[in-house]
This record gives structure tokens, sequence and C-alpha cells, in this order.
């Protein structure tokens, strides 16, 4: 699927989304944080047994509690898009990691004439105080990978702080928030850590305007994190190989289309 390109607008309103679990420790700095001229904060709340969701009232009461359908991350970012009213989407996570006072950074590259601004901690004068020796080693063997299997040049595969217009929400395609998984994990494919390589390998599909822009990663204020190094790195791997067949499959399908139209024409002009 192709997109338009859509140029940009002074008047672009910002939703933000934040997905959290039991991050009410962490809210508080996170949420004031964040812009004064945001259009909408959408919190997704992942079945929180602490006091997330009274947290976030306290600390931002206009902000927007959507509760998860499903569990896993990509779940909580499908829900809280479906709940978005704003031209551009920002999302970033509830544990203190990344730093709100970014955003104008990433809508800066989105005025600039890209249509997603993607993250990185490890060019363009990112870095990270979390990130461990073997999952950065992980990190930059599977971007390189994907750059040489779908053709992008990112620096950074498995980091979800992100920026990106409305438009490109049906380029991604995620899970319906409605969808009732079969699997004893209650999960559907996309709704883990996955997510993140799946937005970015479909995004390059779409022949959207990508630019990367620097972040900073800080370690989580508190708390354990729910990352598990090598399940979630064999996860993204086969992420990598399910994204390339689909590729392939969508490929086929375009072909097949175009060759019933071709042969309609020939019997048409006959």
């Amino acid at each position: 699927m192709q997109t338009e390109h859509v140029e940009h607008c002074s008047s672009d309103r910002v939703s933000v989304v934040i997905p959290a679990r039991n991050e009410a420790p962490n809210l508080p700095h996170v949420l004031e944080a964040l812009p004064a001229d945001l259009h909408e904060v959408i919190l997704v709340d992942g079945h929180s047994t602490d006091d997330t969701i009274a947290v976030a009232l306290r600390a931002r009461p206009d902000v927007k509690i959507v509760q998860q359908t499903r569990r896993g991350k990509g779940n909580a970012l499908a829900c809280g898009f479906a709940h978005v009213t704003g031209d551009i989407v920002a999302t970033l996570d509830g544990d203190g990691s990344a730093d709100p006072a970014e955003i104008p950074g990433f809508v800066a590259a989105l005025a600039a004439g890209a249509e997603f601004a993607k993250g990185t901690r490890f060019d363009r004068g990112g870095s990270s105080h979390d990130i461990t020796r073997f999952r950065r080693i992980g990190n930059t063997a599977l971007s390189r990978l994907v750059n040489l299997v779908f053709g992008t040049a990112y620096t950074d595969l498995c980091y979800g702080y992100n920026a990106f217009r409305v438009q490109l929400l049906p380029v991604l395609d995620l899970p319906s928030v409605n969808a009732v998984s079969s699997r004893p994990s209650g999960l559907l494919w996309g709704d883990g850590f996955e997510i993140e390589t799946m937005i970015h390998i479909r995004v390059r599909r779409s022949g959207a305007r990508i630019a990367e822009v620097g972040s900073i990663e800080m370690a989580r204020l508190h708390g354990a994190s729910n990352l598990r190094a090598i399940p979630d790195g064999l996860r993204v791997l086969r992420t990598i190989v399910a994204e390339h067949q689909r590729l392939r499959q969508l490929e086929f399908e375009l072909g097949r289309e175009e060759a019933t139209v071709e042969t309609g024409l020939v019997r048409e002009s006959a």
C-alpha cells in the first residue's frame, strides 16, 4: 500500500499515545514534562494493578484513559491509535526512559517534509543510558538485517519513540482491537514487542518519507522493565521473516491483479 504524501500545516494537532502498565511511580515525571501545546494525551492502561490511572489523572486531569483490549505493547498502541483525533501521533513509553521534551524535535522533522520521524539512540546525537552491551549488539545486527532485506537505512530498529502523520495509520495494518485471540497467551501477532519492527518495516514499504531523529534514552525511573532480551530478540527476528513473506505475498497478489487487468484489456481490444 502506497501512501499519498501530505504537506505540513502550521496548525497540525499533536496527539501523544503513552502505553503504561503499573507505571504509577513514573507517570508524574512523564506527564508533567510533556510540551504545553499538545492537542491530546492518550494513556493506554495495560490492566494495571497499581494506581496508574489515578496518578495519571492527578498529574494531568485532561488525559484520556483508554483500556487495552488484550495484552502487549502492540495492542496498547493499537488501542491508543483508535482514539487519536489529531493530525500527528507521537508515541513514547510511560516508564520515564523517553524524554517528552524531545517531541518538538520529532514534529520539526515532520514539518521539514518527513511523514514518519523515527527516533534513534545511535545516530544524530542520540544515546542510551539504559541499553546493555548485549542488547545493543543484537539491535545492531537486527537493524542491519532489516536494512539489507527491505532497503532501509535504520540505525536503531528496536526503539519505539516515533512521531508520524495520521494518514499512515492504515499503512500499519495493526490487529483489530476488537479481535479475540485463540492462542493460550491471548495475544495476536503484532500485540507484543515485535510492534516496533513491524511498524518500521511497513512504513518503509508504504513509500512514506522517513527521517531519523536523535533521542537520548534514560534508564527507567522506577520498577523493572518487561523487556526480555533473548525471547524478544528472537520475536523480532521472526517478525522480519514474517514481514518479508508478507511483502512477497502482497507483491504476488498485485502482480496477479495487474495480469488480470491486462488480460481483460487484451480481450476487449480483440
